[in-house]
């Protein structure tokens, strides 16, 4: 009888496991987003670069990078003008170098690239979850780095950054 048991308690764990978890009218994913059954689809709004100094490709990279990573990690449906169920719009409104691990003889021997995005969330169906914030993140760089070159490559490394803490911020609500 004990082994009955076993078997049963066994089989419920899985089905709860592989059967998804559904909690008090919210979806949970395997990415940790917990989004409401009313939430279909999801826009994304043109960053425009309002940065003092300006990396040409960076406002298209930006937005073209959130819509992907939505899309990649929600079962949410894109729409255009603004007008999905969640919506996210902004500027990018730094874009700076700066000299940093400055040494005994007053040389940097790092540079530091800082990206600093402003991101208005809204949430239609839940406006408690709305939010207009500021997310940046650096990416340091040897003064010896070929900076031309690399910059791109720079550029993609803190954009996923940033969109991990606007997906935090939005969808996993921790």
């Amino acid at each position: 009888m004990k082994r009955y048991y076993y078997y049963i308690g066994c089989l419920l764990l899985v089905i709860l496991i592989f059967g998804g978890c559904k909690l008090a009218s919210i979806k949970y994913s395997m990415t940790g987003a917990s989004i409401s059954p009313e939430v279909k689809t999801f826009s994304v709004d043109y960053f425009s670069n309002k940065a003092l100094l300006v990396y040409p490709p960076l406002s298209d990279k930006f937005t073209q990078k959130l819509k992907d990573y939505l899309t990649s990690n929600t079962s949410l449906e894109e729409v255009t003008d603004n007008n999905g169920d969640i919506r996210f719009e902004g500027q990018i409104v730094g874009y700076s170098q700066k000299p940093v691990d400055i040494q005994r003889d007053e040389v940097a021997a790092n540079n530091r690239l800082t990206i600093e995005i402003r991101v208005k969330y809204t949430n239609t169906k839940d406006d408690k979850y709305d939010f207009d914030s500021r997310f940046s993140h650096f990416k340091d760089y040897s003064i010896e780095a070929d900076f031309t070159s690399e910059e791109g490559n720079y550029v993609n490394e803190i954009i996923e950054k940033i969109i991990e803490d606007i997906y935090n911020k939005a969808l996993v609500n921790w």
